[in-house]
């Protein structure tokens, strides 16, 4: 669900915003209006959490039972999927669990709701998840699963060699030379396969080095092209020198997982779903996790998750919304993180000790979280992220010209400011 981050290219969406969004007024008196059985659909369950989660509802709830509709784990078929289910306006689909790049795209298409803020505990979540849920001023919807880079690295190795977990660029760029060099293994590796996981391994790059690629609102292009450069550089660097194996030029998340796991690789950015099966494999007690790098200290990582909908075209709005706050109550969200091992949104799930005793990586991920960014909220997210993806990959591919991120940090923006001026 969280785990493969995937674009499609939007055909046709840009006719279709303008009516959407008036549509979407007409409709925001009708909201949380209508009772009954209700569906939530969202990404396969790949951990058989969800259902026991229903099933408590609907011994509560009889006459408004949740059914779960699992589309597709790849997110770009659960949008395309959704997609097609909202532009035909059926109300077959309740609640949406939505990835959280595509706020600003369902919300301005007018096929989800905006929601009440005080229906919802959202001062007791992490802040930076609850602003993924937001889209110009308004709630759209409610945060259940959050999620954040982290760097994966062989404590063993680093301890042989005198190495401290690294905490900048330059760091990791030493210490993965000499594992390299002296092991025989990867020296790091991140998605580099040219997809949504190029995008937020290219983003956190910018945003670490202090640039952006979008304003918040998503209405301007605000990339500063020494910072793009700059972050862009970082991962060029790599591949010509080395110690990013040229093979991670095919990496997703799961193949990063594989490599980091199977001892191939010294250093690995991943989501926290890696952490589970590396205690079960041949580096178990030999890893650690910590944030992110960047320039000149800790990095700033690229927010991921899911959040929560309410389908603009729904006749049970009402029970899909008390759905919604029954799903992501504090007793629930401690099931997700214990079942499901997803990361909460509620900030203090990340400081009980009984939990961090079973997911010892939850501080520094609360510290990641508290640290990213959204990814550049846009309606035309996915048009976006195909262009960062196609770009970067150019530049990560041999052979290397000098002025490459130049002219790619240039290029891209052009064509980023083409997407923003069509919307």
């Amino acid at each position: 669900m969280v785990r493969r981050l995937i674009p499609v290219a939007l055909a046709g969406l840009l006719g279709l915003l303008g009516a959407g969004c008036s549509a979407a007024g007409a409709r925001e008196t009708e909201r949380f209006g209508g009772t009954g059985p209700f569906t939530l659909v969202i990404g396969r369950d790949t951990t058989a959490y969800l259902q026991p989660l229903l099933d408590r509802w609907n011994q509560t709830h009889p006459g408004e039972r949740a059914t779960l509709l699992e589309l597709p784990e790849a997110a770009d078929e659960q949008r395309a999927q959704m997609v097609a289910n909202l532009q035909a306006r059926s109300d077959r689909y309740d609640v949406l669990g939505l990835d959280v790049v595509w706020t600003a795209e369902f919300a301005e298409a007018g096929w989800i709701l905006p929601l009440e803020r005080a229906m919802f505990p959202l001062n007791r979540f992490l802040p930076p998840v609850v602003d993924t849920a937001v889209y110009r001023g308004k709630l759209w919807a409610v945060p259940y699963t959050s999620n954040a880079g982290l760097l994966y690295y062989r404590k063993d190795l680093l301890a042989k060699e005198g190495f401290k977990p690294p905490k900048t660029w330059g760091e990791l760029r030493t210490q993965a030379r000499a594992l390299h060099g002296k092991y025989g293994i990867g020296g790091y590796a991140g998605q580099f396969l040219a997809y949504e996981g190029l995008t937020v391994n290219f983003a956190e790059a910018v945003q670490s080095a202090g640039g952006q690629i979008l304003s918040p609102d998503g209405t301007k292009v605000t990339m500063d092209v020494t910072k793009a450069k700059a972050g862009l550089d970082f991962l060029v660097d790599g591949f010509r020198e080395g110690w990013i194996p040229p093979e991670s030029l095919s990496f997703k998340e799961e193949e990063s997982r594989l490599a980091f796991q199977e001892g191939r690789l010294a250093f690995a950015r991943n989501w926290p779903h890696a952490y589970g099966p590396a205690t079960d494999s041949s580096v178990a007690d030999r890893f650690g996790v910590t944030r992110l790098p960047g320039p000149n200290g800790p990095g700033t990582g690229s927010l991921g998750g899911y959040n929560l909908a309410v389908s603009a075209f729904s006749k049970r709005q009402k029970s899909a919304t008390e759905f919604i706050r029954y799903f992501t109550s504090l007793e629930n969200q401690r099931r997700v993180l214990a079942d499901g091992s997803f990361p909460p949104v509620w900030a203090e799930l990340y400081d009980d000790p009984g939990l961090i005793k079973r997911f010892p990586y939850l501080p520094v991920l609360k510290q990641s979280i508290l640290s990213a960014r959204p990814r550049p909220a846009s309606a035309n997210y996915n048009q976006v992220s195909l262009v960062i993806a196609s770009a970067v990959s150019n530049a990560l591919t041999p052979p290397f010209t000098k002025d490459d991120s130049d002219d790619v940090a240039s290029s891209m923006k052009g064509q980023l400011e083409e997407i923003i001026r069509a919307q």
